[in-house]
C-alpha cells in the first residue's frame, strides 16, 4: 500500500497541467481521433484548432504539430486536433472513408450535394458521418470563442458574417488575403457560426504543398496573437 501511495503522489507531482490529450472518438474505419489540450486548463476562453478535415489537404497539420510542440500559452484554454479525418488522410483523399466529404456534413444549411466519393458529397444525411458527429459533440463541451480550420490550397484567409473581424486581424497576424467569402452549405464554420452566436469559426486556406518552418511558425503565432488579442486583452 506504500508504495502505491508513493507512485501516486510521484505521478501528481510529475504531471503537467497545461498539457493533456484524450481520444474524444473513433473514425468511420476505427481510427481514433485525439485532442491535445495547452495552456490554463480552468480558463473559460477556449481556442479550437484543427490541422486537417480534408485527407489530401495536410499542410495544416504542420501548425497544429507546432503548437503542441510549444510552449503551452498563458490566459487561454488551448484545444487543437491534428487529424479530424484520419480515414481520409491514410487513403490520400479529400472524403472520409466512407466517400464523404465531412465539410459538407454538418447539419446547418445542409442539403444533399452528389454521390459518393464525388469531391463535395454531403452525405445521407445531415451529421450522418462519426467525424462530424465528435466535432459537434466537442465544440457543444468547451464552447471555443475561436475555431480554425486548415485547408489548402488557395492561400486566402476566408470568413463570413461574425466571424469576419476575427479572420481579418488573423490574416494580418499570418500575412495572408483575406476574403470575404460565404460560408458553403454544411460545413463546420457555418455551423458553428449559426448555433454559437458571438464565436469566430473561419478557415485558414494554405498553399498547395507543404508549408516551410518559417511560415509553420508564423501561422502558430497568428493563432496565439489572435487569441491574446480578442480574448486575453479583453478581459483586462
Amino acid at each position: 500500500m506504500g508504495i502505491e501511495i508513493l507512485l501516486s503522489a510521484l505521478a501528481l507531482a510529475t504531471s503537467d497541467p497545461t498539457r493533456s490529450s484524450e481520444v474524444v472518438g473513433y473514425s468511420s474505419q476505427g481510427r481514433a481521433i485525439r485532442v491535445h489540450r495547452l495552456g490554463d486548463p480552468a480558463s473559460p476562453k477556449k481556442v479550437l484548432v484543427v490541422g486537417c478535415i480534408h485527407g489530401n489537404e495536410s499542410a495544416g497539420i504542420a501548425v497544429t504539430r507546432y503548437l503542441i510542440r510549444s510552449t503551452p500559452p498563458t490566459g487561454f484554454d488551448l484545444w487543437v486536433i491534428n487529424v479530424v479525418n484520419p480515414d481520409g488522410r491514410r487513403l490520400h483523399v479529400r472524403q472520409n472513408g466512407r466517400g464523404v466529404d465531412l465539410n459538407r456534413n454538418f447539419g446547418s444549411e445542409w442539403i444533399p450535394i452528389g454521390t459518393r466519393w464525388d469531391p463535395e458529397y454531403s452525405g445521407p444525411s445531415p451529421w450522418s458521418e462519426p467525424e462530424t458527429r465528435i466535432v459537434r459533440r466537442l465544440v457543444k463541451r468547451i464552447h471555443p470563442e475561436i475555431t480554425i480550420w486548415y485547408h489548402q490550397p488557395q492561400e486566402l484567409v476566408r470568413a463570413w458574417g461574425q466571424s469576419v473581424s476575427a479572420a481579418r486581424k488573423y490574416a494580418r497576424y499570418a500575412r495572408m488575403a483575406f476574403g470575404r467569402i460565404r460560408w458553403p452549405h454544411g460545413t463546420a464554420p457555418n455551423w458553428q457560426n449559426h448555433r454559437f452566436p458571438g464565436t469566430s469559426s473561419f478557415v485558414v486556406e494554405l498553399a498547395p504543398r507543404s508549408l516551410p518552418e518559417h511560415r509553420v511558425a508564423r501561422h502558430a503565432y497568428a493563432v496565439t496573437k489572435l487569441a491574446r488579442v480578442l480574448l486575453v486583452s479583453a478581459r483586462v
